[in-house]
């Protein structure tokens, strides 16, 4: 083998090692000791040594005034350098296999991003090689779950495209969904239902993430070659395989961490059976949970820009104030052991070149009804390398848009889909850290989140948020009462795995005597948080239309404006005394109709749970 077969490692060795990483310097030492290289013989010392540097690129390339994007392109270029040795060295690869899922309903832009992002990860780290024109090791299916038509046809041409592109990608049909689903014993099918679905072959559409993504489980069966040496891995489709990074200029994606790689190690390494990385970027959460403090820093820029002269340049731009740190997007923090900082977090303009005050208004308000899908304009979450990416700590949460699962770790699913709550991923997190405890582990490889694309509000899907585009009207009632009562379900699970055995049937009596006290807690601090909310909306309000400040003045603001008030009107139409959501909270009937659910599904839970098992 000549020398030509580790240039990239000798670059970087030659590159780094007496400057920017001085403990390279052992590496080639290392290199110089081993044998002459041949063309038959590929030393696995050889191939270690990679693995060794990475974490020495890793570190440096994460640490603050690096010269990051050489540091990536190098880093990316020894993993495929890393790649072709192993495959030149012939033999048998023993790497996991990954078989990931993303469900997806209505929703071609976000399919396209999150597939796109898979591809590129494939490409720039080529985990286990694609000499065969495809990309081997990885497998990608499409649960198909939209009702209209023309978005199934578009996702299904997006397969095609990503096929020809070396993805090895399948279309996961209703039709084909509903034969596997019946293809079921009918007993075993019956108590599966509240997993996998009743619907009827005439509506097997919009069937919840939930269940769509346990039928993935059933194509996974279908899919397994050798059931020792695959991982599944579940994603939404407003995930992207990258992360986010903090830039003078804003905020940059890059593809910077080798997921397969690394997760594949891990299951090597340690005997864990399932695990999951946590997101970056726009919060995780229903923006539900988000309105007072994002009320605190839209005041707070409008305070700001009152302030300054509407002709000047704008201002909203270098120092970045504080770093989001964890749930600093949500109002209840405190539920969940987080204490939030700072009341407001300032406002960064995104345009770019010269332009005012006045254009950066125009632009804030033209973002602010995003929110109500999801997205914080001033709370992102951002990636920090820290001790690195393949840390463990003890999980809790599932994060349902990135984790993965070992052949018997397919058994610990995400229950309670039926239900159609909100916080699923935590509440099945605390079942299931009470059963197998650290062999459900989180480890720091996040996948970027994205609420919205491009494309716009107007070709999103988001179940429980309706939009009407010409009235700039939003309606995410439905969303809101499910995030009440999914966090009546979570903090009553967390509350009663602490007392009661999680590998038994929970008693109706325990299940009922918790979430009477959970319900009582909730109900005091949502609403001192719908109080906080009336008072801080009228305070926005008052600030932005009443004080006579620049921007009213300024005809050409005037669009502008309407989209600020149409903001402040959705806040009330959402979290006002006369919100349906907030009624139904209130309603004493409407509450004991959702209690007597969630204590049903408590109690059915170890039932499920066994009936699941069964099929593997």
């Amino acid at each position: 083998m000549k020398e030509t077969a580790i240039k990239c490692l000798l670059d970087c060795l030659a590159r780094y090692e007496e400057s920017a990483i001085p403990a390279l310097a052992d590496l080639g030492k290392q290199l110089q000791s081993l044998p002459p290289l041949t063309e038959s013989s590929t030393p696995d010392a050889l191939i270690d040594l990679y693995e060794q540097g990475y974490p020495l690129l890793e570190k440096a390339m994460w640490t603050t005034g690096s010269d990051f994007h050489p540091l990536l392109a190098c880093y990316q270029a020894l993993f495929r350098e890393q790649e072709s040795l192993i495959q030149q060295r012939g033999q048998d690869d023993d790497r996991h296999h990954f078989i990931l899922s993303i469900p997806v309903a209505d929703r071609p832009p976000h399919l396209r991003a999150c597939l796109e992002s898979i591809y590129q990860v494939c490409a720039l780290f080529n985990y286990g090689g694609n000499a065969s024109g495809a990309w081997d090791k990885i497998k990608v299916i499409v649960a198909e779950d939209s009702r209209d038509e023309d978005n199934i046809h578009r996702h299904i041409e997006l397969v095609e495209e990503y096929r020809q592109k070396g993805l090895q990608v399948f279309h996961f049909g209703l039709d084909e969904q509903y034969e596997l689903l019946h293809a079921l014993p009918p007993r075993q099918r019956e108590q599966l239902g509240n997993l996998l679905t009743t619907q009827p072959r005439g509506k097997f559409y919009r069937k919840g993430q939930a269940a769509n993504r346990n039928l993935s489980y059933l194509k996974f069966l279908q899919l397994t070659e050798d059931k020792d040496r695959t991982l599944y891995y579940l994603v939404d489709s407003d995930q992207h395989f990258c992360v986010n990074r903090r830039t003078e200029s804003g905020e940059e994606v890059v593809y910077a961490l080798n997921y397969f790689h690394a997760i594949d190690k891990i299951f090597r390494a340690t005997d864990i059976l399932m695990l999951t990385g946590k997101l970056v970027g726009d919060p995780p959460v229903s923006p539900s949970v988000m309105a007072s403090n994002f009320l605190d820093d839209v005041t707070a820029f409008f305070a700001r820009l009152a302030e300054l002269n509407g002709e000047r340049a704008c201002q909203f731009h270098g120092s970045q104030g504080p770093v989001a740190g964890d749930a600093a997007y949500h109002d209840l923090a405190g539920l969940f052991g987080f204490e939030n900082g700072a009341t407001s977090f300032p406002y960064q303009c995104r345009l770019s070149g010269e332009h005012n005050h006045g254009a950066c208004l125009q632009d804030f308000a033209r973002q602010l009804n995003a929110f109500f899908f999801g997205e914080h304009l001033t709370r992102k979450t951002w990636f920090s390398y820290g001790s690195g990416f393949a840390q463990l700590s003890p999980a809790r949460t599932v994060y349902p848009g990135n984790y993965i699962a070992n052949y018997a770790g397919l058994k610990y699913i995400i229950p309670f889909g039926h239900l159609r709550l909100r916080m699923s991923g935590p509440t099945a997190g605390r079942l299931i850290a009470a059963e197998i405890g650290e062999r459900f582990s989180s480890f720091n490889m996040p996948n970027l989140h994205r609420r919205t694309t491009e494309a716009g509000l107007d070709d999103d899907f988001r179940p429980g948020v309706e939009l009407d585009e010409a009235q700039q009207s939003v309606d995410l009632s439905d969303e809101f009462e499910r995030q009440f009562f999914g966090d009546l379900m979570l903090f009553s699970t967390e509350e009663l795995v602490k007392q009661a055995d999680v590998k038994q049937p929970f008693a109706q009596e325990g299940i009922e005597t918790v979430i009477a006290r959970k319900e009582a807690e909730l109900l005091a601090l949502y609403r001192q948080k719908h109080e906080a909310i009336v008072g801080k909306n009228k305070q926005l309000h008052d600030l932005v239309f009443t004080t006579g400040h620049w921007w009213l003045r300024s005809p050409e603001l005037a669009v502008a404006l309407r989209q600020v008030q149409a903001f402040i009107d959705n806040i009330e139409r959402n979290f006002g005394e006369h919100s349906l959501a907030w009624r139904k909270i209130q309603s004493a009937k409407h509450r004991a109709q959702r209690k007597q659910q969630i204590v049903e599904a408590l109690m059915n839970y170890r039932a499920e749970r066994d009936a699941w098992d069964s099929l593997f």
